[in-house]
């Protein structure tokens, strides 16, 4: 039997970062089948379809309305609390046409405001999109700032270092770019990048690490764990030393890699601080219980004010519902907006485009290595630089035309002033000639 002080020294799991074993997870991670992995064509077409939605944000008002996918209808179509709320006002409509007296519950109803519960559902609801929006292009950010360390590091590779080992140490950082991308299934709600469909679709596509590489990292699950990411950036950075080592580059160049290879390490470490942490679900239940709450409230009341027995009117029956879904729309759009940006890494349409980021990164490090510099000629001739020839007369005559003659300059100050005498010595004249 255990004692006292054995159960109370058993360390929590959740405290270590460990989850528990249940139905749902393992090893803290979503559990996955071969059967629910997206394989490396799926992911393309939906990474096609994501590029393709935002292409549509500056579409004219009519061709947007015209679309299904990457919209809200499909979350509000889909919603139950929607099609309540609706049944709650259809069935008040239908109650209030087929009676010819007003229940005497209506004119206590009359007496409530819901317009205050929308007031402050509408603030929190708008804070909270907000709030996840801030978080998607913080993580957006990240992602783009791993492939711009990246390219750093290609561009400092190719002008600094041997081309075998520039080229090893720009496989490993892409290497670790992708596993980073795999690894994010470990936290959060999973992801849809595997490792069999995912980074060995590009491993063996650009041959980033051999096998023996292979086996070294394999003992950390790649998709179980960020540990892979955390060997690959090491592994990095002792490719920078060794060329330090080598004298390939001096202090001041290592140390300037380095940076950038632990910045990469920190934006991939951000993206995993976001997931690992999502909104509160305290927050979350609050606005999905005062959306439960309001929703029908807002129907009841709509649906009372509208009239009854003999002052019922059928179109303003259909506006009253009309008003009643586009309220659904605000309420539950908003809601959904926000939970869709919680998770960017995930499977849907308006999530990140994660294969564009990779592909698009190697393709730019492809193209800095195979740089090839111009051969230029050692003997190659100065271009000299000549005046165009002047004719010496022409050059009198400007000078002529510029500085007029002493005699001619005082021949104009004497018919300026009339009358006057003009006096100058033989001295003044001498001066002013060339």
């Amino acid at each position: 039997m255990a004692t006292d002080y054995q159960l109370n020294s058993t360390p929590n799991l959740g405290m270590l970062g460990i989850a528990p074993q249940d139905s749902y997870r393992e090893n803290g991670a979503i559990k996955k089948t071969d059967e629910t992995q997206l394989t490396f064509e799926e992911l393309q077409s939906i990474e096609r379809h994501r590029r393709e939605i935002l292409l549509r944000a500056e579409l004219p008002f009519w061709r947007i309305l015209l679309f299904w996918s990457g919209t809200c209808l499909k979350e509000i179509a889909t919603d139950l609390l929607v099609w309540l709320t609706m049944a709650v006002y259809v069935a008040i409509r239908v109650y209030a046409n087929s009676i010819d007296e007003v229940p005497e519950s209506v004119a206590l109803i009359e007496k409530t405001n819901i317009n205050v519960l929308g007031g402050f559902l509408s603030f929190f609801l708008v804070l909270f999109v907000n709030q996840t929006n801030a978080r998607f292009l913080d993580m957006y950010g990240f992602s783009k700032s791993c492939s711009g360390r990246i390219q750093d590091i290609a561009g400092l590779a190719r002008t600094q270092l041997p081309a075998d080992i520039a080229d090893r140490l720009v496989r490993h950082l892409n290497a670790a770019h992708i596993a980073g991308y795999v690894g994010l299934n470990a936290i959060g709600q999973g992801s849809p990048y595997s490792k069999a469909h995912f980074f060995d679709a590009y491993n063996e596509k650009h041959g980033l690490l051999p096998w023996e590489e292979m086996k070294m990292i394999e003992h950390h699950d790649m998709e179980h764990s960020g540990l892979c990411l955390k060997e690959l950036c090491t592994c990095c950075q002792d490719d920078v030393s060794e060329a330090r080592r080598a004298g390939h580059i001096d202090s001041y160049q290592e140390k300037y890699m380095h940076e950038c290879i632990l910045a990469f390490r920190a934006s991939m470490d951000g993206m995993y601080d976001y997931t690992d942490q999502p909104p509160h679900f305290f927050y979350i239940h609050f606005l999905v219980l005062l959306s439960a709450l309001y929703l029908p409230l807002f129907a009841i009341d709509t649906g009372c004010s509208a009239g009854w027995g003999n002052e019922t009117f059928l179109g303003l029956d259909v506006l009253n519902g009309l008003i009643v879904f586009l309220q659904c729309i605000f309420v539950v759009g908003l809601r959904s907006l926000g939970a869709k940006m919680i998770d960017p890494y995930g499977d849907d349409l308006e999530d990140l485009s994660v294969i564009m980021y990779v592909e698009s990164t190697l393709e730019v490090c492809n193209t800095i290595l195979n740089y090839k510099r111009p051969k230029y000629s050692v003997q190659a001739a100065p271009r000299v630089y000549t005046m165009p020839s002047v004719d010496e007369a022409s050059l009198g005559n400007a000078l002529r035309a510029v500085v007029k003659d002493p005699e001619a300059q005082r021949t104009e100050a004497a018919g300026s002033t009339s009358g006057s005498t003009v006096v100058s010595d033989d001295s003044n004249v001498n001066s002013a000639k060339w």
